[in-house]
C-alpha cells in the first residue's frame, strides 16, 4: 500500500484584507508577544491552529482558531484596533520593565490603559537616562523600529564631565572598539557649557546597551546627564513634562511607519 501524504492543516478562507501571514507576525501585530517569543512557543509546541499543533513557517489569518497553551487568542478583535503610538517623557529613576523585584517605578505604570492589546516599548532607556520613549500597540511595528538592520538615528543631549578635545570627538565619529564590538557616533555637535561640564548632541544608529555612555567613557570622560531627544523622525516635545505622555496623530504614525516600510 502506497504511503499517503497527510493532508495539510486546514486554514479558513481569508477575507479581503486578511491574507495569510506567518503566525509570529500576526501574534506580534496583535501585541501578544514579540516574534522571537512566539517562535519559541511554536518550537515548544504550545500553540495550536484549528486544532493542530503549529509549526514554524505556518501561515494563518485572523479568522483561524489560535490557542496558546489551550487558551483562545482572539486575533480578529485585537487586529481590528488601529495602530496607536504614544510618546513618553521618561524621568531618571524609572525602569522600562513591567516587573521589578526591587520595587522601582515602572514606566508602564504611567501609561494610559488600552482597550485591547498591550503597549510595547520601542527600545529602552537605562535607569539613569531620561527623555523620549516610544510605545505602540503594534508589536510588529515595534520590532521593525528596533531591528539593527534599520539603522534608525537616536539623538541624545549629553552633559559630559572631562576635557573634550577635537581629536577625541574625531575618534568617536570614526569609531571606537568597545568590549562588544566597534561603535561610533554618527554626529557630535557641541551645545553649550563651560569648563569640564559641557553639553553635546550626539547621534547613534543602534540601540546597544549604554552605548552613548560607554563611548564617552572610552575617552576618559563621564556622562553626568543623558536625555534622548529624538528617535528617527519623532522628537521629544519641548513642552511635554517628565512623567507625562501624549499620543501621535494618524499623520505622525504614518510618517513613522515610512521609516520601516518594506
Amino acid at each position: 500500500m502506497k504511503n499517503q501524504v497527510p493532508p495539510e492543516r486546514p486554514t479558513k478562507a481569508a477575507k479581503p484584507g486578511h491574507e495569510p501571514e506567518r503566525i509570529q507576525k500576526l501574534l506580534a501585530q496583535a501585541g501578544v508577544a514579540s516574534r522571537r517569543k512566539v517562535e519559541q512557543w511554536i518550537s515548544e509546541g504550545t500553540i495550536s491552529v484549528n486544532g493542530a499543533v503549529a509549526k514554524l513557517g505556518d501561515k494563518i489569518t485572523v479568522y483561524d482558531e489560535v490557542k496558546l497553551r489551550g487558551r483562545p487568542v482572539k486575533l480578529a478583535g485585537k487586529l481590528r484596533v488601529d495602530t496607536q503610538v504614544l510618546i513618553y517623557h521618561k524621568p531618571a529613576g524609572e525602569i522600562v520593565s513591567k516587573n521589578d523585584p526591587e520595587g522601582r517605578v515602572s514606566v508602564f505604570k504611567k501609561l494610559p490603559k488600552l482597550k485591547a492589546g498591550r503597549w510595547v516599548s520601542v527600545g529602552r532607556l537605562d535607569l539613569n537616562t531620561q527623555g523620549l520613549l516610544i510605545f505602540t500597540n503594534d508589536g510588529d511595528l515595534a520590532n521593525k523600529l528596533m531591528h539593527p538592520s534599520q539603522q534608525i538615528d537616536r539623538e541624545y543631549a549629553v552633559r559630559v564631565m572631562g576635557q573634550v578635545t577635537d581629536d577625541m570627538v574625531q575618534a568617536l565619529v570614526n569609531g571606537v572598539e568597545l568590549e562588544d564590538g566597534k561603535a561610533r557616533f554618527e554626529d557630535v555637535q557641541e551645545s553649550g557649557g563651560e569648563g569640564i561640564n559641557r553639553w553635546f548632541h550626539v547621534v547613534v544608529a543602534e540601540g546597544r546597551n549604554r552605548v552613548v555612555r560607554r563611548l564617552w567613557e572610552s575617552q576618559g570622560c563621564k556622562v553626568s546627564r543623558l536625555i534622548r531627544v529624538r528617535y528617527g523622525n519623532v522628537f521629544l516635545p519641548p513642552g511635554l513634562p517628565m512623567g507625562r505622555s501624549q499620543m501621535l496623530d494618524k499623520k505622525e504614525i504614518e510618517s513613522l511607519k515610512l521609516l520601516v516600510s518594506d
